[in-house]
């Protein structure tokens, strides 16, 4: 399966916030939709991606400044590693597992489309195997 083929049917919604913000707007818009990363925005570029781990960071290198007064520029991921539209999942699960990465954006024409989860490929590879292991069963039970 492709990314293109996963993104088609989980949608293509991302959702970002400008580099300025505060670091605390990035964690209300991340819990008020209900999502574990958001990409970071410096005029209409993207600039990084800002996720739970970084919160974590984020929390431990500030000495004592507050969540509020820290711009999420300043604790944002930089170094993407981003997936193509024509990309094999089983290759994006592969750098995902190896990088460590639980969110991956997806980018075509230079610009971020889509966001890959870790969660959003065990669903899917599930997905597959359970029809796979239904499809057994029928064969071997002789309802193929």
């Amino acid at each position: 399966m492709k990314v293109r083929n996963m993104l088609e049917a989980k949608g293509k919604d991302v959702v970002s916030i400008d580099a300025n913000s505060s670091v605390e707007d990035a964690i209300k818009v991340m819990n008020s939709r209900k999502i574990s990363a958001i990409m970071i925005t410096d005029h209409c570029n993207t600039a990084g991606i800002f996720t739970e781990r970084d919160v974590v960071r984020c929390y431990l290198t500030t000495d004592g400044k507050s969540f509020r007064e820290t711009a999420v520029k300043d604790a944002m991921t930089t170094n993407l590693i981003v997936a193509r539209m024509d990309d094999d999942l089983n290759d994006i699960m592969s750098i995902m597992i190896e990088k460590n990465i639980r969110h991956l954006p997806v980018v075509e024409g230079g610009n971020v489309i889509g966001m890959l989860s870790v969660r959003d490929i065990i669903q899917t590879q599930v997905g597959k195997l359970t029809s796979e292991i239904h499809y057994l069963k029928d064969y071997i039970m002789g309802n193929a």
